[in-house]
């Protein structure tokens, strides 16, 4: 098979009523001792975002627009970089076109991610600043991740993985939302590369929020959850076991840490795991405990021997780009042989991807493994070097500009008719 699908193990979860592959008491233990709370906490100070949330207006001429930059929503969203005119900071702006969008359902979920984001008050979750509606689109306004997303980061400069410690430093802020959300009864369900932006300061941003579940419904908390997210296909491959079976057993927040497991991964190898295989393929050996792992030198002759799955079994449907995922596993194979992973960073994999929800650990048992415990610093003061020879996007002034705002109000101002005439 393929090397993309040769990212995981043969090795099976054990029964449900083995003990834990952790020692629980332990990590607590050692949360107790630190005296210091974990870095990006709730209680951290804001990082690099100007705290003027209500300087931005909701008027379209209030924003000079220059560039798209992304698509979202199924490609009913594009996002683009702008500079608030009054403060001159610099933005990124989505812009939903309700008319593209599939259905009510749909609707509805940018509706509730906007009401739900402006609620949380996390320094490692993407906040909006405001949104408005103008004509039939939905614009929000949100900081602008000078780094992008570290899917972007993969696909233009580290295409065979990010280093080992900026992705420890990287996964320990987005376990620190994970625990935020998570307390508040919240399920993300979209955890991947994509959806984890970082600032030109280097302060790391879980976004993505649109398919997020709240356990808190009509004044009572459930303890489970058997509802599907909609539009999941982009989403499979990040998915829990117990996601996908959609059977009476349900899934709560450790789902969030199986997919943690996988956009682990693909930090690690610049691809996501099961990425070339059929759906119903995925799903099987998810079922089946089939358990991803670290592609490096300790790794990958185990891999490669595994049996052939090849780009023409993927159907078309499928969500999945088998193309790019083929080139970027192919350039990910000859940097394995030269690559090895610490221990510490394959035990955590391995924890997050148990096929059994109650073996998994929590956010909060998590952020104390070895893999990230020894993290002193903050991202910020961190990250950026870890990321040479990149550069954020600062200077946006640079960039080819967009009047679509501009002119769209110039038509308006066309078809407008007065009865009468002014009088001054």
């Amino acid at each position: 098979m393929s090397f993309l699908n040769c990212s995981r193990s043969s090795e099976k979860v054990s029964s449900p009523t083995d003990s834990p592959p952790y020692d629980k008491e332990k990590y607590l233990k050692s949360k107790d001792q630190n005296a210091t709370s974990p870095v990006g906490s709730q209680n951290s100070s804001k990082g690099d975002f100007p705290n003027i949330m209500l300087e931005y207006g909701n008027e379209p001429l209030q924003y000079d627009i220059y560039t798209t930059i992304g698509k979202g929503c199924n490609e009913a969203a594009t996002i683009s970089v702008a500079k608030h005119i009054a403060s001159g900071h610099n933005v990124a702006i989505r812009q939903v076109d309700l008319d593209k969008l599939e259905n009510e359902a749909s609707v509805n979920s940018v509706q509730n991610e906007i009401v739900l984001c402006r609620q949380l008050n996390h320094e490692a979750i993407l906040p909006y600043y405001t949104s408005f509606v103008h004509n039939n689109e939905v614009w929000t306004i949100m900081p602008l991740m000078a780094y992008g997303s570290c899917r972007d980061l993969m696909h233009a400069y580290f295409t065979s993985g990010l280093p080992e410690q900026a992705i420890a430093y990287i996964l320990r802020d987005i376990l620190n939302a994970l625990e935020y959300l998570h307390a508040k009864g919240i399920i993300h369900r979209g955890v991947k590369s994509s959806h984890i932006l970082i600032s030109a300061a280097g302060r790391v941003c879980l976004s993505g929020m649109r398919n997020a579940f709240q356990l808190l419904q009509h004044g009572e908390l459930r303890k489970l959850v058997y509802t599907y997210p909609d539009n999941p296909r982009k989403m499979l491959c990040w998915f829990s076991p117990e996601i996908l079976e959609q059977n009476l057993s349900g899934y709560d927040t450790k789902s969030d840490i199986y997919s943690l497991g996988i956009t682990a991964c693909e930090l690690a190898n610049g691809y996501a795991p099961f990425t070339d295989m059929p759906a119903t393929q995925m799903l099987l050996e998810k079922l089946n405990g089939t358990k991803p792992v670290l592609a490096d030198c300790t790794t990958i002759a185990d891999l490669t021997a595994d049996e052939n799955v090849t780009n023409s079994d993927v159907p078309e449907d499928s969500g999945i780009d088998n193309v790019s995922g083929s080139i970027q596993k192919n350039s990910a194979l000859g940097y394995a042989y030269n690559r090895t992973f610490t221990q510490n960073f394959h035990q955590f994999v391995e924890l997050c991807l148990e096929r059994d929800p109650d073996r998994r650990p929590t956010a909060t048992i998590l952020l104390n493994h070895p893999f990230l415990k020894n993290l002193r610093k903050r991202c910020t003061s961190v990250l950026p070097s870890l990321l040479h020879p990149v550069t954020p996007l600062l200077d946006v002034s640079k960039l080819p500009k967009d009047d679509s705002a501009v002119e769209d109000l110039a038509e308006e101002m066309e078809d407008l008719h007065f009865d009468e005439d002014w009088e001054f």
